[in-house]
């Protein structure tokens, strides 16, 4: 009995981890004036209602962007993609990866290792599925684009795993 109790106390707390911790209700936080004199990019942040978002985007790109929800590995058009050019978010088009950091990591999903400006992507803890990544967001619009692992190829050692639904690509003219 005082096993079963243990158990339902910690996933009680996975639970409110997720919740509390998790993507529901994140804020992207606006970079201030004085990042400009830095050297980083200040992204406008824009925002549209939940209806908004579902006239702009197809039913995949809405529930993978606005609901963080991921694509079957090997389904997306990009995943196999070794053409040149820029893979922008699909629902603002801000600019995020260059073919030139993809690479092939064997997971189904696009990978890159490094964004083309690390103030385009904005991360933070993920704590679904009772577990801790880092979920990758766009910085203008805040929609989910995938996750960041330390498995990746140098120089950096990142493996950012986007989703191909999150994002269009653009070919090097």
């Amino acid at each position: 009995m005082k096993v079963l109790i243990l158990l339902l106390v910690v996933l009680a707390a996975g639970l409110f981890a997720a919740f509390a911790f998790g993507r529901t209700g994140a804020k992207v936080a606006a970079k201030s004036p004085t990042d400009e004199k830095k050297g980083t990019t200040v992204i406008e942040k824009i925002e549209k209602t939940d209806a908004e978002w579902r006239k702009l985007l197809t039913p995949e790109q809405y529930q993978i962007l606005r609901k963080a929800g991921t694509e079957r590995a090997f389904s997306g058009k990009t995943w196999n993609n070794h053409e040149k050019g820029t893979y922008v978010c699909a629902a603002c088009k801000l600019p995020l990866f260059s073919s030139a950091t993809k690479f092939e990591s064997g997971t189904g999903w696009p990978s890159f290792w490094a964004p083309i400006d690390p103030s385009h992507v904005i991360e933070h803890s993920d704590w679904s599925f009772g577990m801790r990544r880092t979920e990758v967001l766009c910085a203008r619009c805040g929609g989910h684009l995938g996750h960041v692992f330390d498995d990746g190829p140098q120089p950096t050692g990142q493996r950012y795993c986007m989703n191909s639904g999150a994002m269009e690509f653009v070919p090097e003219k």
